[in-house]
């Protein structure tokens, strides 16, 4: 499990200064670099990578597996990486929603959100083709996640926003995140209406997935790709299993 610490010691800032990550005043150096070899696997993908270097804000929904937040959160970093556009940070915003009720969490607001940060520690690992990249991402204040408990008189200014599990949000919580985005900032959406944890009798809640997707489909400044059964990349058991959900009509 990732370590909920952030701080990196004085042992790994001399390991990652003796590796050329960080130069004597503990800042990156070049090294600490996207891994070149993340490409577009599917078509939909081709699509999401040639939209979001074409400017357009994303939503990207649809089936679980085919790489929505992992491509979501690469252009967010990669975003970043480009000194031309004054984006300097990345915003990954979650609804704390769990699709079982657990009871009551321990801890302090970000030892609750610890474990809806995990995800993202093994996709930055992937993007940067090392295991500490999420660490060292939130130790330079590159990366910053919150919920969307407390959201409400903040504004994204010169950053990349990453919102994902969307269909876990109401409507309240979708407008209050399009209401925060400030100037020289970007935006994507990640999620699949089929997923929704929130509408059910337990929390008594409804998505407001739908009528967001309505909005949004209305403006020029956002894409909007729907991710299919043939863009299912995380393995051909997932694959398989999501065709025969979808011939019974599941």
């Amino acid at each position: 499990m990732p370590a909920t610490n952030q701080r990196i010691s004085k042992k790994q800032r001399r390991v990652l200064r003796q590796q050329g990550i960080l130069d004597e005043t503990n800042q990156l150096t070049s090294n600490f670099h996207i891994s070149p070899n993340i490409r577009p696997m599917t078509e939909n993908q081709r699509i999401a990578f040639d939209s979001w270097q074409d400017g357009y804000n994303l939503m990207m929904h649809g089936i679980a597996g085919t790489g929505k937040t992992f491509l979501g959160l690469y252009f967010a970093l990669k975003d970043i990486s480009k000194q031309s556009n004054n984006r300097d940070k990345v915003f990954i915003v979650r609804s704390t929603v769990p699709s079982r009720n657990q009871g009551f969490l321990p801890g302090s607001q970000k030892q609750k959100e610890a474990v809806y940060e995990e995800p993202y520690y093994d996709i930055a690992s992937k993007i940067f083709a090392r295991g500490d990249a999420y660490q060292i991402l939130k130790q330079k204040s590159m990366v910053q996640f919150a919920s969307t408990s407390y959201l409400r008189g903040c504004t994204f200014e010169n950053c990349t926003i990453l919102v994902d599990e969307v269909q876990n949000m109401s409507d309240g919580e979708l407008h209050t995140i399009m209401t925060r985005v400030g100037e020289n900032s970007r935006i994507i959406f990640c999620g699949d209406i089929k997923q929704d944890d929130l509408t059910s009798e337990r929390l008594k809640e409804e998505s407001g997935l739908r009528d967001f997707m309505r909005v949004i489909s209305r403006m020029d400044e956002f894409d909007f790709i729907e991710f299919e059964i043939d863009d299912i990349v995380r393995s051909r058991l997932v694959k398989s299993y999501i065709i025969q959900r979808d011939k019974l009509g599941l």
